[in-house]
């Protein structure tokens, strides 16, 4: 009778012969030769077979085979093609080719980036890219960076820092002494601010009743003459692509402002601030340089994989302080750079390795092509869809364009068409109390054919549904 191994013995042997490997990196070849033609949305079809994940915590183990080939079986098709070129619906991005490779042989590596001792590799790529990124936004040289799971979380961080160094030119250290009988910090943001903003100034115990909101434009911009005098005891929040209109505040006057009453400003930049990096969009953000923070996404605009996110800071003391933890096991380099004094986290995966690899394999030229392609694609999307009797709500300025079909009962009917036939997929939002259809250009992979593509499916759904509005009042009056 043959003796049965052990779960450890199985394992030692799935990494001697490699076969699951094998088959993952099989189903993985598969999933992208579907992914840029297939529907963008999954079927009813596929999110129905879902259920076969319902259920009970299994008793005894299964074979990794068979775990590999449920999720491709079961997982693949009910996946939203986010990497294809027809995908416009959150501002999610694609995938460059280097990242996703970069990932999978880091993944086999399995580092945390906490500090140098233990990851060398980690803490080396991160002072690389620092350097990369203060050079490509034109930030001030002792700018640090932070490597996080998101812009939500790095948002956090910065307005944590500027906490920190605020609280502290007032007299108070809110580490030793914490909020209770703190001196008051005046919050300023836009109406227009996105929720990150108002998640991490909720988190970091400023209360969302005491924010000082100032009106935008009518491009979403924050409006300088409504914005209140500033001082010392001010965090300003600015913000560098609007998530609906795609706008830039003015940086330039608007930073000149608060310095000169020794405000604190931060530039939530998710996915705007690489325009920054682009000869041909770097009029957007004229005058970043002059903040003390700034958040921005690799995973949006840049096209890596999932998650990369990153806080960066010109008050090195205000961010560490900020984040600092302490404790007699931890070992940190006096000489090499230490991630965890960047991070919240301590423990975290290593996604330098691809926002590296991303960045390395495209160069300035590439990053600079990729992400002017996507202003170019938002452009000609809303050209076409004017060309065909759409209404286009917004200045085109970097990848967003609002849409709306006339009444906000046959955009949101629309909409649901579009969603429906999956040749593209769009979301939807409210734009000066009007109902619209947002598109988000995230994709390297985004062609001039597939916006003439998505395109006409926009022009077909509308036809689906002025067709059924007449077939409705033709029975109607008969």
């Amino acid at each position: 009778m043959k003796e049965q191994r052990s779960i450890h013995e199985e394992m030692f042997l799935e990494m001697e012969e490699k076969t699951i490997f094998n088959q993952a990196q099989e189903y993985a070849y598969e999933y992208l030769e579907q992914a840029f033609t297939r529907h963008v949305f999954p079927t009813e079809k596929a999110i129905e077979n879902l259920a076969y994940f319902d259920e009970e915590m299994p008793e005894s183990p299964t074979t990794t085979r068979d775990v590999l080939e449920a999720l491709h079986t079961y997982g693949s098709p009910a996946t939203v093609s986010q990497i294809g070129g027809r995908y416009f619906g959150f501002v999610c991005g694609g995938i460059v080719p280097a990242g996703l490779a970069a990932k999978w042989l880091a993944d086999c590596w399995d580092q945390n980036p906490a500090m140098h001792v233990l990851s060398p590799i980690s803490s080396s790529l991160e002072a690389v890219v620092e350097k990369w990124l203060r050079q490509l936004f034109h930030l001030p040289e002792q700018t640090v960076a932070g490597f996080v799971s998101g812009t939500s979380l790095a948002t956090f961080c910065g307005l944590a820092a500027a906490r920190y160094r605020v609280f502290k030119r007032l007299g108070w250290d809110v580490n030793e002494q914490g909020m209770c009988g703190a001196p008051r910090i005046r919050i300023v943001v836009s109406k227009q601010a996105h929720s990150t903003v108002m998640k991490a100034i909720g988190l970091l115990g400023f209360g969302k009743a005491h924010l000082e909101w100032v009106d935008a434009d009518a491009q979403g911009r924050i409006r300088l003459e409504l914005i209140p005098e500033l001082d010392e005891s001010t965090i300003l929040v600015l913000q560098a692509g609007n998530v609906n209109s795609g706008a830039f505040d003015a940086f330039d006057e608007i930073c000149e402002k608060a310095n000169a009453a020794n405000a604190w400003v931060h530039i939530d930049g998710a996915f705007g601030l690489w325009a920054g990096a682009v000869e041909q969009l770097n009029h957007l953000t004229k005058g970043i340089e002059k903040a003390h923070s700034w958040s921005v996404d690799g995973h949006k605009t840049l096209n890596t994989p999932y998650d990369c996110g990153i806080i960066l800071c010109e008050d090195r003391e205000a961010l560490v302080s900020a984040l600092h933890m302490t404790g007699s096991y931890i070992i940190l380099s006096e000489a090499e750079r230490d991630g965890m004094l960047f991070t919240p986290e301590m423990s975290r995966r290593a996604r330098i390795v691809e926002l590296w690899a991303t960045m390395k394999s495209l160069g300035k030229q590439g990053i600079d092509e990729l992400v002017y392609g996507l202003h170019e694609r938002a452009v000609q999307f809303a050209h076409e869809l004017q060309a065909n009797g759409f209404e286009v709500l917004n200045e085109v300025v970097f990848n967003q364009v609002l849409v709306s079909c006339g009444t906000d009962e046959l955009t949101t009917n629309i909409l649901k068409c579009v969603q429906e036939m999956r040749e593209c997929w769009c979301g939807g939002s409210t734009w000066d109390n009007k109902k619209v259809i947002r598109i988000s250009v995230c994709s390297w992979a985004t062609t001039p054919e597939d916006v003439s593509r998505s395109v006409k499916s926009f022009v077909k759904a509308r036809h689906e549904i002025q067709g059924t509005i007449s077939a409705t009042s033709h029975n109607a009056h008969t």
